[in-house]
This record gives structure tokens, C-alpha cells and sequence, in this order.
């Protein structure tokens, strides 16, 4: 009867090992961490440099620029302000064209400039204080804002397009169109500043990439540097050399 136990037993033993041998092992993996999708940056301007001040931008998207909200006589003399700088920076196959265009607008359109800046200056001395000062300190800025060389090969083509669009016209269409020539003007530096704006943003906000592996590791994201520019010089304007001032080539 002992010895049937132990037989049963040992069977009973048999069975249960079998049933074990038949059960395949599960072995836990590490899978490998897949890439973190990340969208490109927008990539750092040509003639930027990291830190550049440029205007504020305001809630609607655009910029606090020189040419904001003005009046039609404004509009008409920052216009004529635009392409003296052309006139005067603008090198290349078109210098030429440029400078017999604008010269020959000074022409035309003697009555147009000088009624602008007549009604401008009054604008100014409305306004109390030392008008003629706050005035000249204004041109200076606007001057100097056109002079900046970031967007001069499009700012150049586009007062090429202006003059060309603007020869031959008559005073009071020229008068009411100034403004929309002189957004055309202001286009290429707006477009500058959104782009450096998203530039400056991406940098501020740009995750770190992980690396497909067994053990995570962080890259660090290398960072364009564009070449440091020099500065625009800085002009003064004396506003009693701009009236029907002819610009040569050179």
C-alpha cells in the first residue's frame, strides 16, 4: 500500500513537471524610446544677430513703426523720405534708374512736397513746445530707420517699383496714393521683424530632442549665429537741406 502511494505520487509529480515544460517563459524587453516629433525651427533672419532691438509688436500682428497712423500730408513726406534713402543707398544694376526716377519725381510732384511738408511742419508747431526740434528728431529716426541695410535689397526693389509706378502721375493722385506706396516701402522691414520674431520665439521655446535608445539621452539643439553687423550709422537730418535737394550717383 506504501508502495502504491510513492507511485502515485511520483506520477502525480511527472504530470505537474510536464505541464510546466509545456508553458513558454514571457521575458520583459525594453523597447527602444522612439524619436520626440518636433517641428523646425524658424531659422534666424539674414542680417540678424541675436539681442537686435526691433519695433514692438502690437496685438493686431503688426509693428510700431515710423509710418503708423498718419496724416496724408505725413504720409506724403515720409514717402518722399523713403526714396532720398533709396536715392542715396541703393547700389546695383537699378542705382541708376533709382536716382533719374527720384530726381525726376522731385519735378513733378514740387507742389505735392512742398504742400506736405508745409502742412506737416503745422502739424508740429500745433502741438506746442519746441516743435522744430521734435520734428527734426523725428526725420532723424525716420531716416535711419529706411538706412537700416538688414532689408535693403528688398526695400531697394521695391522703391525702384514705386518710383516707376509713381512717374508721370498727377499731383492729387500721387497725394491720396502715398500711403499705400509708403506701406509697399515699409513692407520689407515689417517682414524682417515678424521673421526675427519667430525666430526669437523658437529659441525661447525649443524642446530638446531625445534619442532613439535603450537609456534616454538628451542633444542639446545647436543655435545659428549670425555674423555680428556693424550698426547703421546714425544720421542728422537738417530739414532745410531736404527741400528740392537733387541726388547724383555715386
Amino acid at each position: 500500500m506504501k508502495r502504491a502511494a510513492i507511485s502515485i505520487t511520483t506520477a502525480a509529480l511527472a504530470v505537474t513537471l510536464a505541464g510546466c515544460a509545456g508553458k513558454s517563459k514571457h521575458v520583459a524587453t525594453t523597447q527602444p524610446v522612439p524619436p520626440v516629433a518636433t517641428a523646425s525651427a524658424a531659422p534666424m533672419p539674414a542680417g540678424a544677430r541675436p539681442g537686435m532691438k526691433i519695433p514692438t509688436r502690437l496685438s493686431d500682428g503688426s509693428y510700431l513703426t515710423p509710418n503708423r497712423n498718419l496724416s496724408a500730408a505725413a504720409s506724403v513726406w515720409h514717402l518722399r523720405a523713403a526714396l532720398n534713402v533709396a536715392a542715396l543707398a541703393c547700389r546695383g544694376p537699378a542705382q541708376a534708374g533709382i536716382v533719374s526716377r527720384y530726381n525726376s519725381l522731385l519735378t513733378q510732384q514740387k507742389s505735392s512736397f512742398a504742400g506736405a511738408q508745409t502742412a506737416l511742419a503745422a502739424e508740429y508747431r500745433a502741438a506746442g513746445g519746441n516743435w522744430e526740434t521734435r520734428e527734426d528728431d523725428a526725420m532723424t529716426r525716420l531716416y535711419n530707420y529706411f538706412s537700416q541695410d538688414f532689408a535693403r535689397d528688398a526695400f531697394c526693389a521695391r522703391a525702384a517699383q514705386v518710383l516707376e509706378h509713381s512717374e508721370g502721375m498727377a499731383p492729387a493722385a500721387f497725394t491720396a496714393g502715398a500711403g499705400e506706396q509708403l506701406a509697399a516701402l515699409d513692407r520689407p522691414f515689417v517682414e524682417f521683424f515678424r521673421a526675427y520674431d519667430a525666430w526669437r520665439s523658437g529659441e525661447a521655446a525649443r524642446p530638446v530632442i531625445a534619442v532613439a535608445s535603450r537609456t534616454a539621452t538628451i542633444a542639446p539643439v545647436p543655435v545659428p549665429v549670425a555674423p555680428r553687423r556693424a550698426e547703421p550709422p546714425h544720421l542728422k537730418v537738417n530739414m532745410l537741406a531736404l527741400q528740392d535737394r537733387i541726388v547724383t550717383g555715386g
